[in-house]
């Protein structure tokens, strides 16, 4: 029976049903957010939104059976039951502001699509980096901050009046959200002050920001290089022992070999013919 089932819950058609109806799912939570359309058709909404709630709990149930400790050790399988245990929390109470964490739903295309969560572990792989150059854009905001504080509060205090103010202005400046105007309001009155935005906007923006890509870049290019050398013995093609069909590491290395040798008996072959002229130039 739980060959069965585990043969149901991995089958390709199985998948792409649950995508469906979470799909479907996300955009019933979309339309409930118009009156106009809860007024006409809210019983019928909720009534398709539970069903779609409780086929989500039998897939986890199917799951959790089919699987057991292989299941228990998935993190994306916590993050389901996570997601789905949210939805079936009461609607009314202390709990009634957990209602809108239903949207979250959504969120479980990361966990039953391979991509996304080959992106989202990426992600996760390039925390630490990432955290590094946080620290750095931090260091670089503040700094910036009071030198811009001392420079241009007593000419533009609404925008860098005091500390907190000048850290809110720079870091609109850093998502280039009208930072011309800015810059233009203080160079009325102190025309050279075009320098320290040019250079705050070339550091923070085009500097810091090409770095998280780079950081996140990086980390889907390694999994990316881990996945394909893991590929070859994780029995996804049936050839787990790196024997000559599936392509892998091993053939790659034999063929290398088999040249080798080739090549070895070539330059044999060559020496022998050389020494030959050789000795019969010799006896001439």
């Amino acid at each position: 029976m739980r060959e069965r089932i585990r043969t149901l819950v991995d089958a390709s058609w199985f998948q792409s049903g649950v995508i469906t109806l979470i799909l479907v799912n996300a955009v019933i939570l979309g339309v409930e957010t118009s009156p106009r359309a809860m007024a006409a058709h809210g019983e019928l909404l909720q009534t398709i939104d539970r069903a779609i709630l409780a086929v989500f709990v039998v897939e986890l149930g199917l799951r959790m059976f089919a699987h057991r400790s292989a299941f228990l050790r998935d993190p994306w399988s916590w993050f389901d039951v996570v997601i789905v245990g949210i939805a079936l929390l009461p609607a009314s109470g202390p709990f009634a502001v957990l209602r809108v964490l239903r949207v979250l739903r959504v969120l479980r295309l990361l966990s039953v699509i391979p991509t996304l969560r080959h992106v989202v572990a990426g992600l996760f792989r390039a925390l630490p980096g990432m955290m590094s150059i946080l620290l750095l854009v931090v260091l670089l905001l503040y700094v910036s901050a009071v030198m811009a504080t001392k420079l241009f509060a007593d000419v533009s205090p609404q925008y860098f009046g005091d500390l907190p103010g000048s850290l809110f202005t720079l870091f609109q400046i850093a998502t280039a959200d009208g930072w011309g105007n800015i810059a233009k309001d203080v160079m009325a009155h102190k025309p050279m002050a075009w320098v320290f935005f040019v250079v705050f906007v070339l550091v923070s923006t085009l500097v810091a920001l090409n770095l998280f890509i780079a950081v996140a870049v990086e980390a889907l290019d390694k999994a990316d290089g881990e996945q394909r050398e893991g590929g070859g013995g994780d029995g996804s093609t049936g050839h787990a022992d790196g024997g000559p069909d599936d392509g892998g590491p091993d053939q790659g290395q034999a063929l290398i070999l088999a040249e080798l040798r080739a090549l070895r008996a070539e330059v044999a072959v060559l020496r022998d013919a050389h020494g030959r002229e050789h000795a019969d130039a010799g006896s001439l």
